[in-house]
């Protein structure tokens, strides 16, 4: 049976490991203020070529992973994968890696579909950092998450 000064250490230890999640959970999304959308989208139009690092998760499809996303005109013109389900996809070709405006459309889509949960958060320049869409909330691995980061207009 644990002493009580052992119970001590153990909260302890377990308080300064909630608080080290907590403060690494705030200084992660220090980088780019983001609010979340329930009504209309802000004022964002996609700039001619830019630069974004997409990471695509959850449900059971072909687009997961991570990837640096180079757009030109409207098109992906150059995907990288950055991890190992990223690489597979890019390599053997699974699947095309949407644009900013592709992930957009589709949740534009999922909308005007029914889906049960449609939620983007949007970065103070009116571009989406998160989008997560859930078809059927009593459903199992239908649901689709990104989350856009690194973003960088190019010239």
């Amino acid at each position: 049976m644990p002493t009580p000064a052992t119970v001590r250490v153990r909260h302890r230890a377990l308080t300064a490991a909630a608080m080290a999640g907590t403060l690494l959970s705030v200084l992660s999304a220090c980088g780019e203020e983001s609010t979340t959308a329930k009504g209309s989208a802000p004022a964002w139009k996609e700039p001619s070529a830019y630069r974004y690092t997409l990471d695509s998760g959850e449900g059971e499809r072909a687009l997961i992973g991570t990837f640096e996303v180079t757009v030109r005109d409207g098109k992906a013109v150059k995907t990288v994968g950055l991890d190992e389900s990223g690489r597979r996809v890019v390599d053997q070709k699974l699947i095309e890696v949407p644009t900013i405006a592709g992930l957009l459309k589709q949740a534009k889509t999922a909308r005007e579909e029914g889906a049960d949960v449609v939620d983007i958060e949007y970065a103070k320049d009116g571009r989406p950092t998160s989008i997560s869409i859930d078809w059927d909330e009593n459903a199992i691995d239908d649901e689709e998450g990104y989350t856009l980061g690194d973003y960088e207009a190019l010239g």
